[in-house]
């Protein structure tokens, strides 16, 4: 009799505490692009992992909400906070939780699971916090290198493949364009109004990464940034 499929909190808890610290604890290229250069205030890392991205935002001045599914993941990003960092982390199933208030950054790099994630809807939900003159930046993998996509996480060096941030399998994931999130987050959605918004950036951005033979390949990104206008 074949077990129960894991809960998706299951799933990344348990893919966590079997790992270990499982990403480089930098900042994604793609955030640290996009958010340079702005005055830092509240703001909201949805999906944050082992707060990479959290961290960096806190160092650079921002007050800092993260949240992720596995407690695990954001205890290994509490323990590399600084004394001056502010964080908050919060462990939650973004699939029903809401945003308790309002940020001026609403950040979401590379969410894609294998298992159930409503992200449509958890990235719905997440542009609605973003304040007047607020910015929304949802950052995912167009693709992935060949050997992400012909390794199983199950063989002996599945874990090699953790640790740089962003590169995990991504075969059986579903893998949005900019574009596709653009018009997800807008469709028959009374929450949001598509005239309030501005696309900053909607784009392709390749970024080095280095393969596990040692070589320095590309990769690509979908990056979707958006500016809320004033109330």
């Amino acid at each position: 009799m074949n077990e129960p499929a894991p809960t998706p909190a299951e799933y990344w808890e348990n893919r966590y505490r079997e790992n270990g610290k499982s990403w480089s604890g930098n900042v994604n290229a793609a955030l640290e692009r996009e958010v340079a250069g702005v005055a830092p205030g509240t703001a909201l890392d949805i999906g944050s992992g082992e707060g990479g991205d959290a961290l960096w935002l806190a160092h650079n001045g921002w007050v800092v909400t993260a949240v992720d599914i596995a407690p695990t993941a954001l205890a290994i990003g509490a323990a590399a906070q600084g004394p001056d960092d502010v964080v908050t982390w919060v462990a939650a199933d973004l699939a029903d939780w809401t945003p308790p208030g309002s940020y001026d950054l609403v950040t979401s790099c590379f969410l894609h699971s294998f298992v159930e994630l409503p992200r449509e809807a958890i990235l719905r939900r997440a542009a609605a916090a973003v304040a007047p003159e607020g910015l929304l930046l949802v950052v995912g993998h167009s693709g992935a290198p060949h050997w992400l996509t012909a390794h199983d996480d199950d063989e002996p060096h599945a874990d090699e493949h953790h640790q740089n941030p962003g590169e995990h399998r991504h075969d059986d994931a579903d893998l949005p364009t900019a574009d596709d999130v653009l018009a997800a987050l807008f469709f028959d959605n009374e929450r949001l109004d598509r005239a309030e918004w501005t696309v900053l950036t909607n784009g392709l951005v390749e970024r080095p990464i280095t393969a596990p033979d040692g070589s320095v390949i590309s990769i690509v990104d979908s990056v979707l940034k958006l500016r809320r206008t004033a109330a």
